[in-house]
């Protein structure tokens, strides 16, 4: 039997999502099937009724992958609740290149990507940088609340 695994993330704009992901993991919106013109369309040709979709649900992408084909897929999945607890589950986006790479050579690079994701809309947390550690990585918010690393 083959596992498919895709991530699923609440949130309540997918699209602001969608954008701000594509950004932070180099990932494309995921496009609908073949010979449909959006995932609307494509949900209702396989017989979901219209009036169970929610108004703008599958207009445009939900759903990000990777263009190389190696990482999951990504589903932002639009629910009415906010985000009000910190997340059991996030993301690392490494871009340090392991522990190979001087510590100057990883800490230019981690700081590198935060800036350019607190550009797109990330929100700086802390970074986890001890005098102790062989290790530097910073915390950082999605546009949404959800907390992720960048090491």
């Amino acid at each position: 039997m083959d596992v498919i695994m895709q991530l699923t993330i609440d949130c309540a704009d997918p699209q602001r999502m969608v954008a701000f992901w594509c950004e932070a993991l180099g990932y494309a919106p995921e496009p609908p099937p073949d010979g449909h013109t959006s995932w609307r369309e494509y949900w209702t040709a396989l017989g979901v009724p219209e009036d169970e979709l929610p108004a703008g649900a599958g207009d445009a992408p939900e759903s990000i992958i990777d263009p190389a084909g190696q990482g999951p897929r990504i589903w932002f999945q639009r629910v009415p609740e906010p985000k009000v607890v910190k997340n059991r589950l996030h993301l690392d986006v490494k871009v340090s290149g392991g522990w190979d790479v001087p510590m100057a050579v990883r800490v230019q690079r981690v700081n590198s990507t935060v800036e350019r994701l607190t550009g797109a809309g990330a929100t700086l947390l802390r970074t986890l940088d001890g005098p102790d550690l062989d290790h530097f990585a910073v915390v950082l918010q999605d546009p949404e609340g959800n907390e992720f690393c960048v090491a």
